[in-house]
C-alpha cells in the first residue's frame, strides 16, 4: 500500500486528465469550443492522520474522509491532563 492510500479501504491515487479549453461556445455566437491540450493528472483521496486504535494499540494513520465520516474508524481517546495541571511550570 502506497503512503497516499487510506489504510481503512484502500482508497488511493486514480490517474486522470486536464483539458483545456479555448473558443467561444457556439450558443453565444461562437464556433464552438476546441480542446487544444489534454495534460495528465493525479486525483488524489482527502486523507487525514488521526490517532485510531488498531488491533488494540494506538497508532498514527492516514484514512481517508468517507471512513472518518461514516464511523469505519474508532479514534483513539485522547489522553488527559491531570486535574490539578494548569500548563505553567513552577520554577524550583
Amino acid at each position: 500500500m502506497s503512503s497516499n492510500a487510506c489504510v481503512i479501504c484502500g482508497k488511493g491515487a486514480v490517474a486522470g486528465r486536464t483539458y483545456t479549453h479555448r473558443g467561444m461556445l457556439k450558443i453565444k455566437g461562437g464556433v464552438g469550443r476546441k480542446t487544444v491540450r489534454k495534460s495528465r493528472r493525479r486525483f488524489l483521496p482527502n486523507l487525514q492522520r488521526v490517532r485510531i486504535l488498531l488491533n488494540r494499540s494506538v497508532k498514527r494513520v492516514k484514512v481517508c474522509t468517507a471512513c472518518l465520516k461514516s464511523g469505519r474508524v474508532l479514534k483513539a481517546p485522547i489522553p488527559r491532563q491531570p486535574s490539578g495541571h494548569r500548563g505553567v511550570r513552577v520554577a524550583t
